[in-house]
């Protein structure tokens, strides 16, 4: 069964096959972990939402129109998850410092010392936590989970033009975020 086309397993699990189901499950499991990290920045958290995520996709699986991507669907279920948990810890703590530390490889930071490197995560993320929610979710969708300009595109439902163009407005409104950070710490 694990040759099978995501559309052909779809089928399979909108009549109740469960094995159907686990297939897409393994398929897609460490890439769904990921996204969910990207989000989240914590181990536990990701793989919770990314789990309940699967669940919820179960649930509503009769709803999917088997010719469209089951990631890309699945994506915006576990999306809607993450940005309601980072809701809910933003109000608990006012700030993401609970939430992790940014993806190392997101900057070179290979000359810092581990505090300079840990001071530097922190300015990112405060310049992050400054953007347009818009913004930075096309921020996260790009720089942290990897996402394609065409899987973007689907996601968010608009023309890759438009993709490029948002991607850079928040890239250009993150360097002047950051820059700013950066002044007023130093």
């Amino acid at each position: 069964m694990t040759t099978l086309s995501d559309s052909e397993i779809i089928v399979r699990c909108q009549s109740g096959d469960k094995n159907a189901y686990g297939v897409l499950v393994k398929r897609y499991m460490k890439k769904a972990y990921y996204s969910a990290l990207g989000f989240m920045h914590e181990h536990e958290a990701a793989l919770d939402l990314s789990q309940e995520a699967f669940v919820k996709a179960w649930r509503g699986i009769k709803s999917v129109d088997h010719n469209r991507s089951f990631f890309t669907w699945y994506y915006t279920i576990l999306k809607n998850l993450c940005l309601n948990e980072l809701r809910n810890l933003k109000n608990r703590a006012k700030n993401f410092s609970e939430i992790g530390t940014l993806k190392e490889d997101i900057i070179n930071e290979s000359h810092l010392l581990p505090y300079e490197q840990k001071e530097l995560q922190e300015q990112v993320w405060q310049a992050i936590n400054q953007l347009q929610s818009g913004e930075r979710e096309i921020i996260i969708m790009r720089e942290f989970q990897d996402l394609s300009y065409n899987e973007m595109a689907e996601i968010l439902d608009c023309p890759i033009g438009t993709i490029m163009s948002r991607l850079y407005s928040a890239r250009k409104a993150l360097k002047q975020k950051l820059n700013k950070v950066l002044e007023r710490d130093h």
